[in-house]
């Protein structure tokens, strides 16, 4: 099972990486970038899934690589897991100019393979990182809970029915607020033990 999901991830990929269709893949090339397509454990039991790469993840073509990759790191250790255990990716899987947040239209684009990657994988978990991925996947799922703010969310086990049976949507913080803000630390490690007890 897990090597046909390793080709259907790969099959991903290769589409992601030829998507000539998107302006963000001719930033791509300007800028001698990858595509963050996703890493981890093809059967893991939760996914955690970012907003769009940033610079650091551009040009190493790696999810969660920079400052606030080193605390997602930490924080997945704090609860007992490595690594290497789950599966991280992002909405977007191209570097937006300038860090700014993706627009609909890339959204559009890329989304599919982030539910393609969902549905291969087949998470019990899907722990969203920050607003943005929080609301679309709310949105994807027609959560009750899709308009409110991440500020009431966060922390909170919802239930959600996937194509292969029910999952569990835990959002969270994005890790980088820990960078700015030294109290969001202890949230986020209270929240990430609240994920540990829902998978």
């Amino acid at each position: 099972m897990a090597s046909n999901k390793t080709a259907q991830l790969k099959k991903i990929r290769d589409e992601i990486w030829n998507l000539g269709d998107s302006s963000l893949y001719k930033y791509r090339k300007q800028n001698k970038y990858f595509p963050v397509i996703g890493e981890g454990d093809h059967n893991a039991k939760i996914i955690f899934i970012g907003e769009a790469p940033g610079q650091k993840e551009a040009e190493t073509g790696k999810p969660f690589c920079g400052a606030a990759g080193k605390i997602l790191d930490e924080l997945i250790e704090f609860i007992g897991l490595k690594r290497g255990d789950v599966y991280i990716t992002n909405v977007v899987k191209d570097r937006p100019p300038n860090n700014r947040d993706p627009n609909q239209v890339e959204i559009d684009l890329y989304s599919p393979f982030l539910e393609r990657q969902i549905e291969i994988i087949q998470p019990e978990v899907i722990a969203t990182l920050g607003r943005f991925s929080t609301k679309f996947i709310l949105e994807k799922f027609d959560m009750p809970e899709k308009n409110q703010s991440i500020t009431l969310l966060h922390g909170k086990v919802l239930d959600a029915i996937a194509k292969y049976g029910p999952i569990k949507i835990v959002p969270l913080y994005h890790p980088a607020v820990a960078l700015y803000n030294a109290n969001s630390r202890k949230v986020l490690e209270e929240d990430f033990n609240i994920l540990r007890e829902s998978a």
